[in-house]
């Protein structure tokens, strides 16, 4: 459903309860009695995987799944899969700088990338009351899969315009697969580009903020939204080059002091976080998670820029109880402000 997405978040900026956005999807597994591998494998699956979380929480917006292996197997690295795990990528595709220069860039719908677009435009159909996001991996984090991450940031600094080759390269796909996604009718994307939260404050400018501006410039309209996630335990210090970017909204990781983050960012500027995926949605308690979320909401809510969130992907083996829980202390902190 075709919305408009500047409207949608002027909305929300402005109203005085803010619905959550947690980073869920693969959880659905578990209600749907399926593995990952199976949830992956499908467009059908995928939609109808998305449409199960739409129908089971009150959440803002729909996400799709974080897979960040998906883009780096279109253009060829191998890629790990286990049955009940999300992907990883393998080895290191690129490792001198005539591998970068002969580098290929692949079509959009190469390895999965054709079936996770077909997934979005399935989801489209069924999802109707909320927006969707598609997801796709930012540049630097794309080119460190396709270096491999010790190497890219040796490289940054010994041989920085190999790592330049990629990241165009990168970059080029990264516009096409997006403009794919408002093609199938998305309404936007959430983009994933961790890595960079572990640059310092002069490289993420020129290997990351550049290319994820060059992307959102070329993408980004009325209609269609970016959100950038980065889940960096450096991303405090990086917060003036990550806003360049020109995104709709912020999603930061449990790493970090969301409240200090909430200090340092505009407060026309939305930011989303960042409840622990890890020690809470997976490992925490309905109890645990209700007393963080509160906790969480009680420091953050007064920043009328704040949306309350998972601190990244909520991992495939997380209790269901958990994510209930999360939504419910949501609700509850509401209804006594």
């Amino acid at each position: 459903m075709k919305r408009n997405m500047k409207i949608w978040f002027d909305e929300a900026l402005a109203a005085d309860q803010k619905k959550a956005i947690p980073i869920l999807s693969f959880p659905i597994v578990n209600k749907m009695g399926i593995t990952v591998s199976e949830l992956l494998g499908s467009s059908e699956s995928q939609a109808k995987g998305m449409k199960a979380v739409a129908d089971s929480v009150d959440s803002w917006i729909s996400v799709s799944f974080m897979d960040l292996s998906v883009e780096a197997e279109a253009f060829g690295a191998q890629v790990k899969s286990d049955p009940n795990e999300v992907p990883t990528i393998m080895g290191q595709l690129i490792q001198t700088r005539e591998q970068a220069e002969a580098l290929q860039v692949p079509e959009v719908g190469a390895a999965r990338t054709g079936t996770y677009v077909e997934g979005i435009k399935r989801a489209m159909d069924l999802i109707t009351d909320r927006p969707v996001l598609a997801g796709c991996i930012g540049p630097f984090s794309l080119t460190g899969r396709l270096m491999d991450i010790t190497e890219v940031m040796i490289k940054c600094r010994k041989d920085p315009e190999m790592v330049h080759i990629v990241l165009d390269k990168a970059t080029e796909f990264l516009i096409q697969y997006a403009k794919a996604y408002k093609a199938a009718g998305a309404n936007g994307i959430c983009m994933a580009e961790p890595l960079a939260g572990i640059l310092s404050p002069k490289m993420i400018q020129q290997f990351s903020s550049d290319y994820v501006k060059r992307i959102i410039d070329a993408v980004r309209d009325e209609n269609f939204a970016v959100l950038y996630h980065n889940c960096g335990n450096s991303v405090m210090h990086l917060a003036d080059s990550i806003l360049t970017c020109g995104a709709n909204a912020y999603h930061f990781g449990n790493a970090i002091n969301m409240e200090e983050m909430l200090n340092k960012l505009p407060d026309h500027i939305i930011a989303m976080g960042n409840i622990d995926p890890a020690s809470q949605f997976c490992m925490g308690t309905p109890e645990s998670i209700r007393e963080e979320t509160l906790a969480l909401m009680k420091a953050c809510t007064p920043h009328k820029n704040f949306i309350i969130s998972s601190g990244c992907d909520i991992p495939p083996n997380s209790p269901w109880e958990n994510v209930e829980a999360f939504f419910s202390a949501v609700k509850e902190f509401y209804s006594q402000s």
